[in-house]
């Protein structure tokens, strides 16, 4: 059987067992764009991640504009794209330049994914955003349903998600290689910014930044050294996180794997916060229902220094990073935050499985955008959910202690009104989509 026949008739089953994260809404054909046409992309966010979302775009389209709020970083990108037109506000390049783009790339702090995006699929316009999807639960279930009321092409940068490791350990999980699964425990080696800490005092703002704009919908504050450009992780502001920053990565297969979605309850033991700064480290319990596929089961995570036990790992030493996996049959244990390079220990052996393979993460999107098969990581089927469960996680920390009761049809903490704002944010004056 062909590579591409594996494919479709895997997309099918998949999508009649009801599994449903290998399978997307499509654009209508009037949408499709034709495969000679060059895509033209307006890239929003060009340092750090944006910086090589930046090339990608470059590299399988035409980079018609560039924004970022540093003016400095701005500048430096335009060195290498001189033709691409120049902004430090997003809102002022949809208005400008909107009818002339058909795609963006949004690799900004966290707190912007969710306006940039919505306002460019509003427009109709593919979207490519860097994980998490969004700062807030609510706001990944909105711009899944803008995705298909739009019926634009969409991917999330959790770039593992393109990777044959990753998708075979995933597939080996649903064929059964671990035989009923009750735990999950994922953990990583971040922070690596600054956590748990106070507010840094006011200092005066460095005049290549546009403070306002970087603010965007976060609440004011004045400017201070640690927050731009890379603490901002580490700020409920304006960050989700070491939860947030890594668990799309490092939840990413058994997520793929197990389809968890939807848990019913999730609490977190913390060093204790000041609600302004994530915790220095955070473990967190969530419980999930039985699905139909597979049973009710657990799943734990670990950052900030805390690890699982050893002994769940048969006595191995416990990397900095990893995810395991315990079945009655055995367990599946991967080193790293991509999920690739699975291992079996116990009595589980390895079995043969087909999986799609990828073009490469950002080829699909490139595909998407064409009229061919949607990304893997799309928003309204795969991405969309993944962040809402991983930021129910944070709904958790934030209660420090409390244990969730979590509606996920109405998007409500039942035990909770207190964390109302966490699951939805109020956006400043300007910033509304």
């Amino acid at each position: 059987m062909s590579g591409k026949s594996n494919r479709r008739e895997f997309l099918r089953t998949t999508a009649l067992t009801g599994v449903g994260v290998w399978v997307a809404t499509r654009a209508s054909a009037d949408d499709k764009q034709s495969a000679n046409d060059k895509i033209n992309f307006a890239c929003i966010g060009v340092g750090g991640k944006g910086e090589s979302d930046t090339a990608d775009a470059a590299r399988l389209g035409n980079l018609y504009a560039i924004c970022d709020v540093d003016e400095g970083t701005l500048n430096k990108a335009a060195q290498k794209y001189p033709n691409a037109k120049k902004y430090t506000d997003y809102r002022k390049l949809f208005d400008e330049i909107g009818k002339n783009i058909d795609a963006v790339t949004v690799s900004t702090p966290d707190h912007h994914h969710y306006p940039a995006s919505a306002m460019a699929m509003k427009l109709g316009k593919h979207c490519f955003t860097q994980k998490p999807l969004t700062h807030s639960i609510w706001e990944a279930r909105r711009l899944g349903e803008i995705a298909r009321e739009m019926k634009v092409a969409t991917q999330m940068g959790n770039q593992g998600t393109a990777t044959d490791g990753l998708r075979k350990s995933a597939g080996m999980l649903k064929a059964g290689v671990l035989g009923t699964v009750k735990e999950v425990h994922v953990w990583t080696n971040r922070p690596i910014w600054p956590q748990g800490i106070p507010r840094p005092e006011p200092s005066s703002v460095p005049a290549n930044l546009n403070w306002d704009v970087w603010l965007g919908p976060a609440p004011e504050r004045p400017y201070a050294e640690g927050y731009h450009s890379f603490k901002w992780r580490g700020w409920w502001d304006f960050g989700t996180g070491a939860l947030g920053d890594m668990a799309c990565h490092t939840v990413n297969m058994p997520f793929m794997g197990l389809n968890l979605r939807n848990p019913t309850s999730v609490v977190a033991e913390t060093s204790g916060h000041n609600k302004d700064s994530y915790p220095k480290w955070s473990v967190i319990k969530f419980e999930f229902p039985a699905d139909g596929a597979r049973p009710a089961l657990t799943f734990t995570w670990y950052d900030g220094g805390k690890r699982p036990s050893a002994d769940l790992l048969d006595g191995m030493a416990v990397p900095e990073s990893g995810s395991l996996v315990i079945g009655e049959k055995g367990k599946l244990y991967t080193t790293g935050d991509y999920g690739g390079g699975g291992k079996l220990l116990g009595d589980a052996k390895e079995i043969e499985v087909e999986f799609p393979h990828s073009p490469g993460h950002f080829e699909e999107y490139i595909r998407a955008i064409k009229g061919g098969e949607p990304a893997m990581s799309n928003f309204p089927n795969y991405a969309g959910p993944l962040t809402e469960t991983i930021l129910l996680g944070n709904l958790a920390v934030w209660a420090d202690g409390k244990k969730i009761e979590w509606d996920s049809k109405r998007l409500r903490a039942t035990n909770a009104p207190e964390v109302a704002e966490i699951i939805r944010p109020k956006y400043r004056e300007g910033w509304r989509v």
